[in-house]
């Protein structure tokens, strides 16, 4: 009877006879799916609103008055809090597709991954140096033609942001997606093994 004792607390030295690993590691990557849902939701939010709101009711100003309100919003969008959910988005959403390798909710995560990456990119090739060039036309009462600066700006920046609010929208669609199957295991065991059932006929 001692052995069989001093057996049972070699293998399971915390004496509850459960390996905690799995379980720890299964809720760090809920915490992760969760957070890079979450702050995918709320710069998909951002690029939508100025699309639905911001952006039209701009497009009712006089040029030197939507110049001069498209530079400030420029100016004071570049805050910490910001650019934590923008770039935080990215980083949370690699690593969710990093830990959610092998699994069957992988390819959601993937698919989300590279749809805001894309936004990502088109943000820093196209919105960000309309930006810039808004910014080095000047204080708006100082500049000679407001409606050419205007012009080469407004159009452009507003058409590739309805672009990225709609990556913004399907990656936290897919987000949604890969954390319910994430969640309903049996669901997501049951596409792995449809799946898998199709690719062999």
């Amino acid at each position: 009877m001692t052995t069989d004792a001093n057996t049972t607390n070699t293998e399971h030295p915390t004496g509850t006879g459960t390996d905690t690993g799995p379980v720890r590691r299964r809720g760090t990557a809920a915490g992760v799916l969760g957070a890079a849902t979450v702050a995918i939701g709320l710069i998909a939010g951002v690029f939508y609103i100025f699309a639905c709101a911001i952006m039209p009711a701009l497009a009712r100003s006089d040029d030197r008055v939507f110049i001069e309100v498209m530079q400030n919003v420029n100016d004071v969008i570049q805050n910490p809090v910001f650019f934590l959910s923008f770039l935080g988005a990215l980083a949370l959403t690699a690593v969710a597709a990093w830990q959610s390798r092998g699994a069957p909710h992988r390819w959601w995560v993937f698919a989300a991954l590279a749809a805001y990456a894309l936004a990502v990119v088109l943000t820093a090739a196209v919105n960000i140096p309309l930006n810039d060039d808004l910014a080095a036309a000047g204080a708006p009462t100082r500049i000679a033609e407001p409606a050419a600066v205007r012009d080469r700006f407004e159009d452009t920046w507003v058409a590739w942001n309805v672009v990225r609010a709609v990556l913004s929208a399907v990656a936290l669609a897919c987000l949604a997606r890969a954390l319910y199957l994430f969640r309903h295991p049996q669901a997501s065991a049951y596409l792995e093994s449809a799946t898998g059932s199709s690719a062999s006929r």
